[in-house]
């Protein structure tokens, strides 16, 4: 039924204004706006809605990931423009909050609405 109609993915934040800056500026996302929602231009041509929820709760699980080369230089680089990486108890992160031990090695950070984030460098 779907198979050929254009998707795209979205999420809900609390405040449109603070994820623009966030994804925009902090993040260097290109970014859009029409009729009060905003619009991520992720590379591979993945639009996502940001839309406003005033009774939003942040999600409990990774709502993007961003595939780096060097995630050391990706963390340094976030924490450069104010990001703290997130720390979760028992899963062996290391100092700067990058887990390593299986899969592809990750680190978690959140935005201002509190939904999570990750930069990720396969092995």
């Amino acid at each position: 039924m779907f198979a050929n109609t254009p998707a795209y993915s979205g999420f809900a934040v609390d405040d449109v204004d603070a994820a623009r800056a966030f994804y925009g500026e902090t993040l260097g996302l290109p970014t859009s706006e029409a009729y009060g929602l905003m619009w991520l231009h992720l590379a591979g041509e993945r639009d996502t809605l940001v839309y406003p929820k005033p009774d939003h709760m942040p999600a409990t699980y990774t709502i993007l990931n961003f595939a780096v080369d060097d995630i050391e230089q990706a963390v340094d680089a976030l924490n450069e423009r104010g990001v703290e990486m997130l720390r979760y108890e028992g899963v062996g992160q290391d100092e700067r909050g990058i887990m390593r031990e299986v899969g592809p090695y990750i680190a978690w950070f959140a935005d201002p609405a509190g939904n999570v984030l990750s930069v990720l460098q396969e092995r």
